[in-house]
């Protein structure tokens, strides 16, 4: 594949930790963030998410979250839709 024939990569961050309140997103302990990694699409970010949040879901206090690097390094890419 070409530059030109491969996707866009539009970068995913997905980290989580344990939160002081869970129905807030303020961290208890930065130092433990678990940063899951950096996807070059959302599909996998997502999938990535999916599995902690899975495998943690008997935890209240703990959460994670993707975030759209792509929007931060380039808000061109921020097209409003989720993804």
């Amino acid at each position: 594949m070409t530059d030109s024939t491969q996707p866009k990569q539009l970068l995913h961050l997905v980290f989580g930790g344990d939160l002081k309140d869970p129905q807030s997103v303020e961290f208890a302990d930065l130092s433990k963030l678990d940063i899951v990694g950096i996807f070059p699409n959302y599909a996998e970010a997502y999938a990535a998410w999916r599995a902690k949040a899975a495998a943690t879901v008997d935890d209240a206090q703990k959460r994670y979250f993707v975030v759209h690097l792509h929007r931060l390094l380039d808000p061109s890419t921020d097209t409003g839709r989720k993804g």
